[in-house]
């Protein structure tokens, strides 16, 4: 049977959003830009909700339902909204726990259990549980965003599953909502079973079916788990409602059971010809009890050593790996179990890991393989759907093959990659969706019948969701289905929660998202040349993994700073995402690129372009929000920051004479305060000191530094910041260079225009662009090497310059030229002088994500510093920090980073190449940085010396 949504009436809405925003503590918002951006989660699906409820307290919770209840209006519960089958959308009213229902309440390290809130990040509890050497078991790949209520609505497993259990394996007890208002306290035993009138007599009426079709393998995830309520296993209820997926009930608390961490694991990685082969020795491998054993197409490997930003392991060699970790007491002992496991595969090519940084940079390509998968081989874009099967691990090697076949059949292709010791197999797919949901749908009934012939589940650990609910039948007869429609309506006979979701469900080619969209082509502002020129596909990049909604600073991420600090959906990279995929869609969202919920999306976007780096889709915000304000802003009124802090570089060149002037100006609280609201500014900044000079007025920059014929040749290009605010910094590169051996010339007054370009003046940014060109390229076909200094200006011209003006061809070859300071010394034959300083690294935040921080780390550890980096962005970023209505978030940002790096190692001295990144330091801590030349060149000084 097919449930429709209906959206209720406009006055039920309306009457139901007045009660609630009168009654509740917590947020309701029914606008178009909230309702945009909780109408997809990460997958195919569409479902436009028409209120989002962010609860504050269980009493929020209940009144929410007891509202909705009253007025006929579903409800659909959300965590991190990280669901692949369309789980945690639903029409009605959406409840997001993960703002505020988010705490741990415990951790008891002697009954190894820990109690939490359905929002808490799985995340936060494993740091909560490390002190006590514990951790919970199960650990999806979304593990530093989504929450443990959506691990338990999913029956989240992960790659420990194998040692650790699924997640029905490790809960004690569960607080559930029912809809009638009636809170249930689930747990284990005839007691519990009990407590849900009708529910034992279900179980007795079937227990032939329960016994012979459900929970025939680890992983057969799909339907509802009604094994656990067999009296031979214990009549768990908790378990059982463990993958309801939010349609028996709401959470409220959950206890869950603790294991403890493994001390040292190391890591056998095994090589082999095809992913079939891989599958086939699975079994093999099994009776070495790995903590698990992963399977990954190797081609997923090497798009990431493709994107040269991430350092890659050494691997071995072959088109599918084998990654299994195993446990030891010590890492001598780990290491040589390994090594064991390793002779006896029958891989062509195996290597052993140890605990350390090589196995994390493994395991981090492994997290973000739902990601890298969005894009086959050929770069077309890739979707869930039939990502998630699971077969018994001996059928693996077969099903493989098989799904190849039918893969190649219906002319569609995929990257699989998966949890192949529990017979888990992740794939997404180039399913046509920019047409419609066909090929998807014909593929899916196949794909389930086959999945079922050899005894497997359409889900090994995401649920069915909207992707799979339809195809159950596949694998359950219909005495089964029954029993499952029995079960729901025990718990929910008004179907009020999450509504097409399961028994009664929705077509799987139904709402779907992409086929919604309108197409938006590319005109005369970015080129978007890796989506063949459509912005429509650039923007639906995103599929909502929701890894910009993750602090990723402890690992060296930047992503995403205005979430990292505000916590709001519209300010994740995903939210604007989402509300430019509606925008196109036409539907919650009108009015085009000059829609006000757009704007309100896109404001709090830094332009940091942390998103091109970290997020394994390679969308790129900052992009997408300069062409927005180019569009919207084309024939008409700016902002006023536009035409000050977005000119910034022919204002610095007016201003260079009056510099005396203008820095009193900045000394004086009244005339300061009045030149920043003349610019658009907040008043709280400071103005930049002017030099007495710029550097293009020094004699010496007009020089060439001469090197013997076979010196490297270079141009040191000195950008509009460089030059106009801190001409000490090109004087010393240049004693650097020269230093070096290098045969030096100068370029003065080439823009890159960065600060157009963040504002979204296309056509302006693009003539100065040219005219950098003209300046440049002939040095470069000279056969110099172009130097830049300041980070934002040298990633522009790396990054940017293509995307603008890709039909000249001078833009490729000049930017293939460009290289840091950092990337050109460690590409030559140069020792750095000796270095004995503790630091505080402030990467910018272009440098991290389009040149990577490599190099200037090997450079310094070359140099013997004792290095310490702050992950994460400063918060400045050029002239978001500066504008006005950005303070608090570019403060909130520094504080939670920088400042409270450099808070906790007040004796490491700071460096930071990017002149925001100094600004921001200084204005809120007085703190002095340096650029890596000016490091260098005090120590050169102090060797002559």
């Amino acid at each position: 049977m097919t449930s429709i949504a209906v959206r209720p009436g406009q006055k039920s809405v309306s009457a139901l959003v007045d009660e609630l925003k009168s009654h509740l503590e917590g947020d309701v918002d029914d606008s178009s830009l909230a309702r945009a951006l909780y109408s997809s989660d990460a997958s195919n699906y569409r479902v436009v909700p028409e209120v989002v409820v962010l609860p504050r307290s269980r009493e929020d919770v209940v009144a929410t339902v007891d509202a909705a209840r009253r007025h006929g209006i579903p409800v659909t519960a959300r965590g991190g909204g990280t669901s692949m089958a369309g789980n945690s959308i639903g029409p009605g009213v959406v409840l997001d726990f993960s703002r505020y229902l988010n705490r741990i309440l415990s951790v008891d390290p002697e009954t190894k259990t820990a109690v939490v809130e359905p929002g808490v990040v799985f995340a936060s509890l494993q740091k909560a549980c490390e002190p006590f050497g514990l951790r919970f078991g199960p650990d999806p790949a979304s593990g530093s965003r989504c929450t443990l209520g959506g691990m338990i609505g999913n029956n989240a497993c992960g790659s420990h599953a194998m040692a650790y259990g699924r997640t029905a394996d490790n809960v004690v007890s569960l607080t559930f909502l029912l809809p009638s208002g009636e809170i249930l306290e689930a747990s284990s035993g005839a007691q519990a079973v009990d407590a849900v009138p009708g529910l034992a007599d279900l179980v007795a009426e079937n227990l032939g079916v329960i016994r012979t079709e459900f929970g025939r393998f680890s992983r057969q995830v799909s339907g509802y788990s009604l094994e656990h309520l067999l009296p031979e296993n214990g009549r768990n209820l908790a378990a059982a409602l463990v993958g309801t997926e939010g349609t028996c009930g709401i959470l409220l608390e959950a206890t869950l059971r603790l294991v403890g961490k493994a001390v040292a694991p190391a890591l056998a990685v095994l090589g082999y010809p095809d992913m079939g082969s891989a599958a086939d020795d699975v079994p093999n491998l099994l009776p070495f009890h790995p903590l698990a054993l992963e399977g990954l197409d190797t081609r997923l490997i090497e798009a990431v050593r493709q994107q040269g930003k991430t350092q890659v392991p050494d691997v071995p060699e072959g088109g599918c790996l084998l990654i299994a970790e195993v446990p030891g007491a010590s890492p001598e002992e780990a290491a040589a179990t390994a090594q064991r496991l390793a002779e006896a595969s029958a891989a062509r090519d195996t290597k052993v890991i140890p605990a350390g940084d090589e196995a994390e940079r493994l395991w981090r390509i492994r997290e973000d393989a739902s990601g890298l998968a969005g894009r086959t081989a050929a770069g077309a874009q890739a979707w869930p759907g039939w990502e998630d099967s699971a077969v018994p691990p001996e059928q693996l090697g077969d099903y493989l093959r098989r799904l190849d076949a039918l893969m190649d059949e219906e002319g569609v292709t995929g990257t699989a990659y998966g949890h192949f010791g529990d017979g888990c197999v992740h794939l997404r797919i180039d399913f046509p969706l920019e047409r419609d949901g066909v090929v998807m749908r014909r593929f899916l009934d196949r794909a389930a019948a086959l999945a079922a012939e050899l005894g497997g589940s359409l889900s090994g650990e995401h649920g069915d969701g909207r992707a799979r609910s339809e195809l159950l039948g596949a694998m359950y007869s219909l005495q089964a289905l029954h029993a499952m429609r029995a079960f729901k309506g025990l718990f929910d006979p008004e179907e009020a929660f999450n509504p097409g979701v399961l028994v009664r469900p929705d077509p799987v080619d139904a709402h779907l998202r992409r086929p919604r969209a309108t197409a938006a082509r590319a005109t005369d502002g970015f080129a978007f040349a890796d989506d063949d020129g459509s912005i429509t596909n650039a923007v639906h990049r995103c599929v909502g993994v929701g890894k910009c909604r993750a602090d990723l600073r402890g690992q060296g991420g930047f992503m995403c700073p205005s979430f990292v600090a505000t916590h709001e959906e519209k300010d994740s990279t995903r939210g604007r995402a989402r509300a430019l995929q509606e925008m196109l869609n036409g539907g919650v969202v009108q009015l085009g690129w000059r829609s006000p919920a757009v704007h309100e999306a896109l404001d709090l976007c830094l332009s940091c372009k942390a998103c091109a780096n970290d997020c394994p889709t390679g969308i790129d915000m900052a992009t997408y929000k300069s062409e927005t304000l180019y569009r919207t802003y084309l024939g008409r009124v700016r902002p006023r920051s536009h035409y000050t802090l977005g000119r910034l570089p022919q204002w610095l060149r007016l201003a260079a004479p009056f510099a005396a002037l203008a820095n009193a100006v900045g000394r004086v609280a009244p005339l300061r305060k009045a030149a920043l609201t003349l610019m658009g500014a907040d008043t709280r900044r400071s103005l930049p000191h002017l030099p007495k000079a710029p550097y293009r007025w020094d004699v010496s920059s007009r020089r060439r530094h001469p090197a013997p014929p076979d010196a490297p040749h270079v141009l040191l290009w000195v950008d509009t910041f460089s030059d106009a605010l801190d001409p000490e910094i090109p004087r010393a590169a240049v004693e650097v260079l020269a230093a070096a051996g290098c045969d030096v010339e100068i370029s003065t007054g080439a823009c890159c225009g960065l600060t157009y370009i963040s504002t979204g003046q296309l056509p302006a940014a693009k003539a100065r662009l040219r005219g950098t060109l003209d300046a440049l390229l002939p040095h470069v076909e000279a056969g110099r090497t172009v130097i830049g200094l300041e980070p934002s200006c040298t990633a522009t011209l790396r990054s940017d310059l293509v995307e603008l003006l890709p039909e000249d061809p001078r833009a490729a070859k000049l930017a293939a030229s460009v290289k840091t300071v950092a990337e050109f010394l460690t590409s030559i034959d140069w020792t750095p002088p000796h270095l004995d300083e503790r630091l505080l690294v402030q990467p910018h935040c272009h440098h991290h994500s389009i040149m990577g921080y490599g190099a200037d780390q090997a450079l310094l550890k070359a140099a013997g510093c004792d290095v310490e980096i702050s992950a994460g962005c400063c918060g400045l970023a050029g002239n978001f920090g500066m504008e006005k209505g950005h303070y608090e978030v570019s403060t909130m940002i520094a504080q939670g980073g920088i400042l409270a790096k450099a808070g906790a190692a007040p004796d490491r001295g700071l460096l930071a190449d990017g002149f925001s990144c100094r600004t921001q330091v200084r204005d809120l801590a007085g703190l002095e940085g340096r650029h890596l030349v000016q490091l260098l060149a005090d120590a050169l000084r102090r060797e002559r010396r």
